[in-house]
């Protein structure tokens, strides 16, 4: 009777150890008859691995800091190279106009928006155009095309007063051309042109001065809120609106108010002479129809730019003088604002010292 053979048990082909695993280093047999002093070392090892991992991190973390640093500062340098160059193409690249200066033409400035100060149609931005065109020998004569409310009674003034020396001195007519309107400050530099010229719907004049605000003592009484204004000299607070109106004060602001406008309507009449038809209405702020304004003398016929070109001035090509600012000009205006503002907050950002 034959006796079975047991089955072999199953062949398993040894595995390499594991080098990556944390205990690998030291088998577990190795590890129970090892001793102390292994263990140490291997303790040892692993605190080594540690520091060097740390110290690496600590070097990478550095460098990427002198990098980051580096690149701010290449930044700031570029920003500081653009910025000046938009400068220097602001103040060079503001070229003549492209004509041929014995070339016969009409000079056009347009007088547009409101008069203020810092405004495109401001006295330093409409006398330079002016003095621009009054020298150039191919400009016949210096058309204002204005469409404007008005504005600032010291920047007409200004204007004004240049087109009257500026008349005087090159010996050229300027004419003034409306387009929508022509008021208040806008009537007060148009009047001291050679002619005026309107459109039929135009809205011209309103010769008049206003000072306008607000006053909300009766919401803050209703509110509960007080008032606490404190000043040196009793009429520091002329005006202010959280007050209650004084009425000296108010006496006094209607005084001045009329100085200024006893002063417009004499630059209007020493402007138009006897061409003015005086009512009772005409210098009390009310506007009228460029077609009313012809009948009334405040302007003296209908007509565009073109036509006075052509039909005036005799010269039909324009050439516009206006003085405004360019792409670069506004580019740097808000990048120095952003700058300054940045220097600002990096100011206040600094350490006090007390």
């Amino acid at each position: 009777m034959t006796t079975p053979t047991p089955p072999e048990p199953p062949h398993h082909e040894p595995q390499p150890p594991d080098i990556w695993a944390e205990d690998a280093a030291v088998p577990d047999a190795g590890r129970a008859s090892a001793g102390p002093r292994a263990e140490a070392a291997a303790a040892a090892a692993r605190d080594g691995a540690w520091e060097r991992a740390t110290l690496e991190k600590l070097a990478f973390a550095a460098l990427a800091e002198q990098r980051a640093a580096r690149r701010w500062r290449n930044t700031v340098r570029l920003g500081w190279l653009v910025f000046l160059a938009i400068v220097a193409w602001a103040v060079l690249g503001r070229t003549a106009p492209a004509t041929d200066k014995t070339t016969a033409h009409t000079a056009v400035i347009d007088v547009k928006g409101e008069i203020a100060s810092g405004a495109e149609a401001s006295a330093e931005f409409v006398v330079a155009a002016m003095r621009t065109a009054v020298e150039d020998s191919g400009a016949q004569a210096v058309v204002l095309l204005i469409n404007s409310p008005g504005g600032s009674p010291v920047q007409a003034g200004i204007i004004n007063d240049e087109i009257v020396r500026l008349k005087a001195k090159y010996k050229k007519p300027v004419y003034a051309v409306v387009e929508e309107s022509c008021t208040s400050a806008a009537y007060y530099i148009a009047s001291a042109a050679d002619q005026i010229f309107v459109d039929k719907a135009s809205i011209v004049g309103s010769i008049g001065v206003l000072m306008d605000g607000f006053g909300f003592t009766g919401v803050m009484d209703k509110l509960g809120i007080e008032r606490r204004l404190l000043t040196a000299g009793e009429n520091k607070g002329f005006l202010d609106p959280f007050s209650p109106q004084n009425e000296q004060q108010r006496q006094y602001a209607l005084t001045m108010l009329g100085q200024i406008h006893r002063q417009f309507i004499d630059v209007v009449k020493k402007g138009r002479g006897a061409r003015l038809k005086e009512t009772p209405e005409l210098f009390s702020g009310l506007f009228w129809t460029g077609q009313q304004a012809v009948e009334m003398g405040l302007a003296d016929h209908l007509g565009n730019v073109d036509y006075v070109a052509r039909e005036v001035v005799k010269a039909e090509e324009i050439v516009d003088y206006t003085r405004r600012d360019n792409v670069a000009e506004r580019l740097a205006k808000k990048f120095g604002a952003a700058m300054g503002e940045g220097s600002l907050r990096a100011l206040r950002s600094l350490p006090i010292i007390h």
